[in-house]
């Protein structure tokens, strides 16, 4: 039963990790107009990567001082969460 709690959450870490390694590029691709809302599949996509990473960055955003328009929140909260998926798996 532990392997398996175990293998749920590193793959709920893992997805979330995804979620904002994929917001972050999403984000770019707008600011830079590679692709845009008008698409009704980009502005879905686009609504849900907001919703999963959000409550992650958010916090994280609160914490670290401004950096002009750089946001590295996403880089922090990468490493926060390989580092508890590293940390379980020992």
């Amino acid at each position: 039963m532990g392997t398996f709690i175990y293998i749920v959450a590193v793959g709920l870490l893992r997805f979330l990790e995804f979620s904002i390694f994929a917001a972050a590029i999403f984000s770019w691709l707008v600011a830079f107009q590679v692709i845009n809302y008008h698409n009704e599949f980009v502005r879905q996509l686009g609504r849900f990567l907001e919703a999963v990473s959000r409550p992650v960055l958010r916090p994280i955003q609160k914490i670290l001082p401004a950096f002009g328009s750089v946001d590295l929140s996403p880089l922090v909260a990468i490493l926060i969460i390989e580092g508890l998926i590293r940390a379980s798996s020992r």
